[in-house]
């Protein structure tokens, strides 16, 4: 079996980078997302990309980093209000946007990696959403055509691994991890504890290592919080 070990995210990504190609980035807000990855990609100096991922992180972090840099040509997302830069590139014409409703996002990865070219949802129909899409009649109700989505490289986040690729993802870390590990040509793991070969429970194995190509352990992880709210304590 092919060692898929590397010491860093760097070597992890290296010769798999080029210029306008089309990248997943796991995570949820800033929940799961791949630290070491995107700021290897910021150094690698790799532009014009496709970004396909949830959500533009913050100003100065996750894809972030990227936006600040310049280096994101396209976001395919569902949310990005979290990020300034990202509303200031858009609204200058900078950036270009392709806005997909959560649930179709979720959907056109699964299906991409699936190997599904597209499929039909109600969802957006009447909408901008729906603007020069295929419509078609089941049922009597109307829905749209959505095409699977499928990235040069899949970049994931996950809390434990082995040597094998095979992955556990840790609460709701797990979010876009498992679809987009399964939709990339190449797919690169950090993973936050290596475990020996044979250690993983195999109903445990959220990710089976056939998904994988290179993974990683990584380091000085910051997880951050969009928005820390806390309930204001009662006196007496």
């Amino acid at each position: 079996m092919a060692n898929k070990l590397y010491p860093d995210a760097a070597t992890a990504l290296d010769g798999l980078l080029f210029d306008g190609m089309t990248i997943m980035s796991g995570g949820f807000g800033l929940c799961g997302i791949p630290e070491n990855l995107i700021a290897a990609l910021r150094d690698s100096g790799v532009k014009g990309i496709t970004a396909i991922s949830n959500n533009a992180g913050v100003d100065g972090f996750g894809l972030g980093l990227l936006l600040e840099t310049r280096q994101i040509a396209k976001m395919i997302s569902s949310y990005v209000g979290e990020n300034k830069e990202f509303e200031r590139q858009y609204l200058a014409g900078e950036l270009q946007l392709e806005f997909n409703p959560q649930g179709t996002l979720a959907e056109r990865i699964r299906a991409g990696g699936a190997g599904i070219p597209g499929f039909y949802t109600k969802t957006g129909v009447g909408t901008l959403v729906a603007e020069g899409k295929e419509h078609k009649e089941f049922g009597g109700e109307t829905y749209i055509l959505e095409t699977g989505l499928v990235a040069d490289v899949s970049i994931v986040k996950a809390w434990k691994a082995d040597p094998h690729g095979n992955l556990i993802f840790r609460k709701t870390a797990r979010n876009f991890n498992p679809m987009m590990a399964t939709a990339g040509k190449v797919t690169v793991a950090e993973v936050e504890e290596l475990v020996p070969a044979g250690s993983l429970d195999p109903d445990q194995i959220h990710t089976p290592g056939i998904f994988v190509q290179r993974l990683f352990v990584g380091r000085d992880y910051e997880k951050r919080i969009e928005q820390r709210t806390v309930r204001q304590r009662e006196t007496a």
